[in-house]
């Protein structure tokens, strides 16, 4: 839904900024490589130090460049393969960095290893997420479900509710809560979403299977009435 709505509406407000930069000489990848290093700087210097407001701040004017980028190379008529992967390869950086954040909050000062632990989960099973459907297209298959919780969900719940929480620091009283229900809310959400992909491979691969089986048995009919017409 998020990947739908709100990336046409924020694509078309972003397309005169991304024209600005082509004026003036910015390259696509640039604008990939800069918006993933703010968003690496973001999580992993404050999040840990408990500055969940001014870390979510700093993350989310960052994060808007996987649009601008995008919105560049469709402008240039410049979408690659290498655009592409770069693209998708940085945002499993930028993705790690954030849930690596707040997993060292938890480590540290935060002192909750159960939320710690619900940290790298969210982590590892965001990777795991985006990796079930790109190995699925890989060997062929359309991998035809979303999930629960993709990508833009995991950012955008995690995102609202880490910087809402840091308005503790600010004397709003007991929204500090509001991350560690976002984090479960995250994990179980992907470990969903990872079910929902893995049993539609399953099914695709077995359908693929089961169609090419039946185009070999139709190949080889032929043949078979060739051979019993010839004798």
């Amino acid at each position: 839904m998020l990947n739908k709505y709100a990336r046409a509406f924020f694509t078309r407000v972003l397309t005169p900024f991304a024209a600005f930069l082509i004026r003036r000489g910015v390259s696509p990848d640039t604008v990939t490589l800069i918006g993933t290093a703010g968003v690496v700087a973001g999580a992993l210097v404050f999040y840990p130090m408990g500055e969940f407001f001014w870390g979510t701040i700093v993350i989310t004017l960052f994060v808007f460049s996987d649009l601008v980028d995008g919105n560049m190379a469709r402008q240039l008529g410049r979408s690659s393969r290498w655009g592409a992967f770069l693209d998708s390869t940085l945002d499993r950086v930028a993705d790690g960095a954030v849930f690596g954040g707040f997993a060292l909050w938890y480590a540290g000062d935060g002192d909750n290893n159960v939320l710690c632990a619900v940290s790298i989960f969210c982590l590892a099973s965001g990777q795991v997420v985006s990796y079930t459907k790109a190995r699925g297209e890989s060997i062929g298959l359309p991998v035809a479900v979303n999930g629960l919780i993709e990508r833009a969900e995991r950012l955008v719940i995690s995102l609202v509710a880490a910087g809402l929480a840091g308005l503790h620091a600010f004397g709003v009283p007991g929204i500090q809560y509001l991350l560690p229900v976002a984090l479960w809310i995250v994990a179980v959400g992907s470990l969903v979403t990872l079910i929902q992909r893995v049993v539609t491979v399953r099914r695709e691969s077995a359908e693929a299977e089961a169609a090419e089986a039946a185009e070999a048995q139709e190949a080889e009919a032929p043949e078979t009435r060739g051979s019993e017409a010839a004798k």
